[in-house]
């Protein structure tokens, strides 16, 4: 098997493992401040950013959403070294 089918094959598997994270992801961080009651999530919003207040009852999935984020987020840095060192390839 050769780099460029290696390359191909690892696109395609951070291809389906993006698409399966799109439907339930929260960009930002849910936390707790220690001089406020309840938690917030703290995410830019048009390059500002902006705390919203998270109610108790959504904390555990919205932690679960922003850590999916997260996974999200390395998935993509992958899938773009992988698309650039297939670019690299195909130009040699």
């Amino acid at each position: 098997m050769s780099r460029g089918d290696i390359l191909q094959k690892r696109q395609m598997r951070l291809r389906e493992d993006i698409s399966s994270m799109l439907d339930s992801f929260l960009m930002g961080t849910i936390s707790k401040s220690p001089s406020m009651s309840g938690h917030n999530l703290t995410t830019k919003v048009q390059g500002k950013t902006v705390t919203l207040y998270a109610r108790k009852n959504i904390v555990p999935k919205a932690r679960e959403m922003s850590n999916r984020y997260k996974k999200l987020w390395t998935l993509l840095q992958a899938l773009s070294k992988v698309n650039w060192e297939i670019l690299n390839l195909e130009n040699k």
